[in-house]
């Protein structure tokens, strides 16, 4: 996948319409399509690399910069009570998307254990 078919990129160009929850120069915040979760986010760098396997050291760099920023967000972002970050990777762990993306997942108790 190159960054003009990805979709991920696509949003964050704003060529397609989407409801950006944070923005800033590193990355975006936005709702999930298709949530499992009460709130379900997306986290997802500006730059666009396939997943945490194939970043640079420069972009490890910038997602932990990002999960910092997170940690400021999470009252205003409705995660007040704890969440759960998700990272898939391959086809295995049903990666959707070919853009690194992180799901925040809270609003309610989790399971305890992952399906």
């Amino acid at each position: 996948m190159t960054m003009n078919d990805c979709i991920f990129c696509k949003i964050i160009k704003g060529e397609i319409p989407s409801v950006k929850l944070y923005e800033d120069e590193d990355m975006v915040i936005i709702r999930d399509v298709a949530p499992q979760a009460p709130v379900h986010l997306l986290l997802l760098p500006k730059e666009h690399f396939a997943n945490i396997v194939e970043m640079s050291d420069a972009q490890a760099a910038t997602l932990g910069k990002c999960l910092k920023k997170l940690s400021s967000l999470v009252d205003e972002l409705g995660l007040s009570g704890g969440f759960r970050l998700v990272s898939n990777k391959g086809k295995d762990a049903c990666q959707s998307v070919e853009h690194l993306h992180i799901h925040i997942l809270g609003g309610a108790q989790l399971a305890d254990k992952m399906a």
